[in-house]
C-alpha cells in the first residue's frame, strides 16, 4: 500500500509538470520575447508561454537569450492564456510604423512615424 502511494505521488507529480509551461515576455510595439529579467522590458511587458510567443512569430531576445532551460515556469489559466495571446495579437499587427496623427503648431498633419498604440510620437 506504502508502495502504490509513492508511485501515485511520482506520477501525479510528472503530470502536473507537463501541465506548467516556460513563461517569457513580449513588449507592446517589439517583436522578441524576453525573460523576466531583459532590460528591454523596462516600460511594457505581457506574459506569455515561450511555445506561443515562437507560434505567434516573436524571436528570442539577443540581449537575455530565453530557452526553455534557463525560464521559470508558471501555471497560466486558459482564461489568462487566450487574453494574452489576444493582446499579443494586437501587438504584432501594430509593430508597424504609421504617420503620427497629432497637428503642428501650423495646423497641419505631423510628419513623424510612431508605433505607439494611441496613434501620436512622442512629440504630441
Amino acid at each position: 500500500m506504502k508502495l502504490l502511494k509513492i508511485v501515485f505521488l511520482f506520477i501525479s507529480i510528472a503530470f502536473v509538470s507537463n501541465i506548467y509551461a516556460q513563461t517569457v515576455y513580449t513588449t507592446k510595439t517589439g517583436g522578441k520575447y524576453h525573460k523576466d529579467s531583459c532590460r528591454y522590458l523596462k516600460y511594457s511587458k505581457k506574459e506569455t508561454t515561450i511555445d506561443k510567443a515562437k507560434a505567434l512569430g516573436f524571436e528570442a531576445c539577443s540581449v537575455c537569450k530565453p530557452t526553455k532551460a534557463n525560464t521559470p515556469k508558471s501555471n497560466l489559466t486558459s482564461s489568462r492564456t487566450s487574453q494574452s495571446k489576444n493582446n499579443v495579437n494586437n501587438v504584432s499587427k501594430k509593430s508597424v510604423a504609421t504617420q503620427c496623427t497629432g497637428k503642428t503648431k501650423s495646423g497641419s498633419r505631423c510628419k513623424r512615424k510612431t508605433k505607439s498604440a494611441n496613434g501620436k510620437c512622442h512629440q504630441h
